[in-house]
Order: C-alpha cells, then structure tokens, then sequence
C-alpha cells in the first residue's frame, strides 16, 4: 500500500543540504527542501536557503505558511474550520437580501440561529472532518434541547453552508442530504371558522373596546376578504387600494427587524404579489374607513400616530381578546383558513385558490402555463355569499 499523500495546502518533512563552501570547504550556504501539497493536488518542492541549516528551515518554513496562506485567500479547503464557511455562507446571503432576493428577516433569523446553535456545534470542526453522522446527531440534539422548528431551520442553515462548500470543491455531496428528516406534528394546526363561530368571533370584537381600539372588527374584516396573511394586510396602503374597481394590490408584508424597527418589504416570493377583487363586504368596510378622512401614503390599518402597526402586537391583543374559552385556539391564520375552506367548498380550483392566498405554484405546469396576478371575480362574489352576512355590521 503506497503512502498516503499530504494534506492540501500543507508540506512534509523539511531537510537541509550545504549548498555552498568557502575556499577551505566550510559551509557557508545551505538548502532546505520540503515536499508541499499545492491546491491543485500536486505535490512540488519548495526550497529556501539560510547561512545555517537552521536558518534554512526557518526562511522555509516562513515561505510554506505564506504559500498556504495564499492558496487558501477567499476558497475553502478542507483544512478550514466550519466557521469559516458560516461566515462566507452569510456574507453571500447577505448580498442576496441586497438585491432583493432574499428576506432580511429571514437573514436575522439564520443569524440568531447561526449565533445560539449552530456555530457552538460545529464552528470548530475542520471541514474535512464532517460527516453525515456527525451531523445527524448535531441536528438530532438541537431538536432534543429546542425543539422540531428551530431544529428544521438549522437543519436548512447547515444544508446551505454545505452546498457552498460542496461548489468550492472540498466535498463531492452534500453530508445534509442523508441527514434524517425532522417530523412533529404543527402544535396547533390551522383551522377554519364555523358560522357559529364566525358569528361570535365578530360578536366578541364588537363588545370589547381594546378590539376596537386596534382596529380587530375590520382587520378580520379585510383578512376574510382577501385571505392575506396579517404583516400583509398591515403592509396595505391606501394607494394600493382601488374603490372604483373594488380591487386590492398585495406587494408588501410588515416585519421587525433588531436595531431597525418595523420595516415594509417586498413578499417573500413573486406569488405573493398579486391584485385581488375584493368581495362587496370588504369594499364597504374600505369606503367607510376611507369617507373618515385618510392620507394615500398612509396604511389602511395605521397605528395611532399613522404609521406602521407591528404584527406582533396585533397578534398580542388578539390572544387577549379571545380569551381562554371557546374561541382561544383563534389565530390570525384562522381567518386566512376560512377564506380558503369557503373557496374550495365553493369549487374553485386549486390554482384559483393559491392565486387568492399568494401560495407558491400547486404545480410546475399550473405555474408555466396558468396566468398569475389576475383577477378572479369569481371568489370575491363566493366570499360575498357565504360571509357577507356575518360580517355585515361591522359595517356601521
């Protein structure tokens, strides 16, 4: 069996030589050689030479470690810690949130993860060293100590930092692949409101005064016209609001973001862009927030001083309102639900439905040859049948 080769990027033994005598045959120069591992796979000499043999190895030692050093200048080898490929893994993430193709508040999550699980478990392990076992039981601990979505989201963090390091040559397959799946059930799956339930949702929203304060009867309004999810409906403004036409366009959601504050940014996905015709009961709940005096570069559900209203707060004062009684499993999400369940029992197609909720495609052909961003009167006179009753006096 032939001997196993250097590591890349590093040098074997070193050995020194007289290079050169005096008259009387004194050494006056010498020569130190050593085998060294290029980046390329190919093993060369590299030689330096010093007055003495200690001098020699010293001048060619200095010279292999700022090869090595330079070979290694913006790659990855698989002498590299982890922590190397975390940090250009979200420096080229955070190019991509730069040019809009990527959400900041997606990067601020993957960081606070990065920071409090990932780095600790892996962030000294050379990449050479990485295994799918290894990462199988990194994965299985974090699900252990902080449960299945934080393990899914870390899961998806280490899975980039090995694609990248898979296309910078160090491994042929990314380890993450054969990792085992993470399963758990949702802790609250959604559901849709019943009338009964529908009826005295709005029932409670009306009695209580922190509700109306924060705008609830005619968030749930809105939410149940559109099926929007709530950062998107707080992201409306009024010019994107078309009484004429009955019509809403959806482009933005609102979020937080640390040492920033509440931001309005572009949907996560081009699916989430789209113009929606509202239903009759949504348009009357618009004109008569509209006829009370509005500003077009203002949002539709404003906070108190006009500006931004954070959707974590409203999801607060939502639990509050609910109670712990019969309506406490009542999420923001629910009413998303309904508006799904009320469009599919009425028929309309899978795509019809993504297009109202801004889902990514049902399909690859439905997404290729099905138009996006188009009207679908249609569900706004299905949501007018079997909602507009219940929602009718909120309406004033």
């Amino acid at each position: 069996m032939g001997r196993a080769p250097l590591p890349i990027g590093t040098w074997g033994k070193i050995r020194t030589y007289v290079d050169k005598t005096d008259a009387k045959g004194k050494p006056i120069r010498h020569r130190a050689i050593a085998q060294f591992r290029e980046f390329d796979g190919r093993t060369r000499p590299v030689e330096a030479h010093g007055k003495t043999p200690t001098a020699a190895a010293n001048a060619l030692r200095e010279k292999l470690t700022v090869r090595a050093k330079a070979g290694r200048t913006g790659d990855l080898t698989a002498l590299h810690r982890c922590s190397d490929a975390i940090d250009l893994y979200l420096a080229k993430f955070k190019e991509r949130v730069e040019a809009g193709k990527r959400s900041a508040g997606t990067l601020e999550l993957y960081e606070r993860h990065i920071k409090n699980h990932v780095r600790p478990a892996l962030g000294e392990v050379r990449l050479g060293e990485i295994s799918t076992p290894l990462l199988d039981k990194i994965i299985a601990k974090i699900k252990k100590q902080s449960g299945a979505a934080t393990a899914k989201t870390c899961r998806s963090i280490i899975s980039g930092v090995m694609k990248l390091v898979v296309r910078y040559g160090v491994m042929a397959v990314n380890p993450v692949r054969e990792v085992d799946s993470i399963e758990a059930e949702p802790k609250n799956p959604p559901r849709a409101l019943t009338e009964a339930e529908l009826t005295m949702w709005l029932d409670t929203l009306r009695s209580e005064p922190i509700a109306m304060r924060w705008d609830l009867p005619d968030l749930t309004t809105f939410m149940l016209a559109t099926g929007c999810r709530i950062g998107e409906a707080l992201a409306v403004m009024w010019e994107q609001i078309d009484l004429e036409a009955g019509t809403v366009e959806l482009t933005h959601t609102v979020i937080r973001l640390t040492g920033i504050g509440l931001i309005r940014k572009k949907t996560k996905t081009s699916a989430g862009e789209r113009l929606l015709q509202l239903p009759l009961f949504g348009i009357v709940m618009l004109r008569r927030r509209f006829a009370e005096g509005i500003r077009l570069d203002q949002p539709v559900f404003a906070s108190t001083v006009g500006g931004l209203r954070d959707p974590s707060n409203v999801r607060k004062v939502l639990r509050q309102v609910r109670g712990d009684g019969a309506l406490a499993w009542i999420t923001s999400h629910a009413f998303r639900k309904t508006t799904a369940t009320v469009l599919d029992d009425a028929g309309q197609s899978a795509r019809q439905v993504a297009d109202q909720l801004g889902h990514s495609r049902p399909s690859m052909t439905q997404d290729v040859y099905m138009a996006r961003r188009v009207l679908n009167p249609t569900a706004a006179g299905l949501l007018d049948d079997a909602l507009l009753a219940k929602v009718a006096e909120n309406h004033g």
